[in-house]
Parts: C-alpha cells; sequence; structure tokens
C-alpha cells in the first residue's frame, strides 16, 4: 500500500506531505487509510533516523580564576569593554 521512504529528510518529508495531500478527510480521503498510512510514514521516518546519545559529547573543564585573581580578572574585563568602540553606530 505504502511507496517505500528513504532516509533522506527531504525525501520522508515530501512523501508524507504527498500522501496527506491525497489522503486527507477534509478533501474526501477515508480517515481509517488516512491514519494508518501516516502511522506508517511516521514509523519510517523515526526509524531513518540515528537516537542521538547526549552523553556522546567529549567533557570540557574550564579552569576559571577563583578568589582574588577572580576579582581582578573581572575588573580588567569590565574596564575593557569601557574603553572598547560602541557597538552600535
Amino acid at each position: 500500500m505504502m511507496v517505500s521512504v528513504q532516509h533522506d529528510p527531504a525525501t520522508t518529508r515530501a512523501a508524507i506531505r504527498a500522501f496527506v495531500r491525497a489522503h486527507h478527510p477534509d478533501v474526501g480521503g477515508d480517515p481509517e487509510v488516512f491514519a494508518t498510512g501516516l502511522m506508517e510514514l511516521r514509523a519510517a521516518q523515526r526509524t531513518g533516523r540515528r537516537p542521538r546519545d547526549r552523553y556522546d559529547a567529549p567533557v570540557v573543564v574550564v579552569n576559571r580564576p577563583r578568589g582574588l585573581r577572580r576579582l581582578l580578572h573581572r575588573i580588567r574585563s569590565w574596564q575593557a569593554r569601557r574603553k572598547r568602540a560602541p557597538r552600535v553606530r
């Protein structure tokens, strides 16, 4: 019943849109056929994706100055911002 959907996101989206245009109940399509076809297309769309692994990225540790060094760093960066030309012309 369904045309196989490739894993290209643009092709998948185009296939879903074409199916919706052809089978939507508002344009005279059967609601049951529309619901089952849309579920199949969305399932095919999901299988094409690789699940995101949130914890796959490398860990980056940033050393920030503490205590008096931090205070001096904040004052120097504040002064540098004040001496800089304005961002708005």
